[in-house]
């Protein structure tokens, strides 16, 4: 978590676009050469606090550290800092120098000018799935016509929904290769409903916001245009 010459707003940016209450990286200082600073996100603001290298060891606060190591083992401690407001922040999230790529690509297959000698075989990465997607929806019930809560979770095919984000088995799996719309729904009584047309049954959800429904339909409709074509490609490839 120590990111080196990353500057004050790019920390801030990162820690508010991408961590969470007590995420907190430390870097060098823009101010002077024997200064570090610890950057910590407290709900939605960043603050920074001075580490000072002092000849052989750092100060932070009281404490002082005789290596950069030695700190970062007394803060996996989750200790709390108190900022000059008064505010108590506890640093709970290490923020990796090195971020994993998100699962957000579908695998593709990479077409250039054969002049390596290498086959297109050697050129197919192994990327993982595009459109992965997960959150709260409501749903209603098949017999009772009730709405209930449920974790939902879009993954290559399919679509899994759970009792609670916690739960780790889901309460049904539906497969998106059976599915043949996805459309808003404004037969219920709710706002921000669609549904998904299956065979033998329509699943009816609804969403907090009508934004939050239109990125489910529009990932949901996507995913059904991804499996439409993969399908005739393999019909074509078949027939020919």
């Amino acid at each position: 978590w120590y990111h080196d010459n990353l500057t004050r707003h790019a920390a801030e940016a990162l820690l508010l676009s991408n961590g969470q209450d007590g995420s907190y990286l430390l870097r060098k200082s823009n101010e002077r050469e024997d200064l570090y600073s610890l950057s910590v996100r407290g709900k939605d603001s960043v603050k920074h606090f001075h580490v000072e290298r002092t000849g052989t060891s750092f100060k932070f606060g009281f404490n002082e550290f005789s290596s950069l190591k030695e700190l970062v083992m007394h803060f996996a401690n989750q200790p709390l800092i108190g900022s000059e407001t008064g505010t108590l922040i506890v640093l709970k999230y290490p923020y990796p120098c090195q971020v994993e790529e998100p699962s957000i690509y579908e695998s593709v297959r990479v077409h250039t000018a054969m002049q390596t000698g290498r086959t297109e075989s050697d050129l197919v990465p192994n990327a993982p799935s595009l459109g992965t997607k997960e959150g709260y929806l409501i749903k209603q019930g098949k017999i009772v016509k009730s709405w209930k809560t449920r974790w939902f979770t879009l993954h290559r095919n399919e679509l899994k929904y759970f009792k609670d984000q916690t739960a780790t088995e889901p309460i049904r799996a539906l497969d998106l290769t059976e599915c043949s719309a996805v459309q808003f729904d404004y037969s219920q009584e709710r706002v921000n409903c669609f549904c998904l047309v299956f065979p033998l049954r329509t699943y009816y959800l609804c969403a907090k916001t009508g934004i939050e429904a239109d990125e489910w339909i529009k990932i949901l409709r996507w995913k059904l245009s991804q499996i439409r074509k993969q399908l005739e490609e393999r019909h074509a490839t078949l027939s020919s």
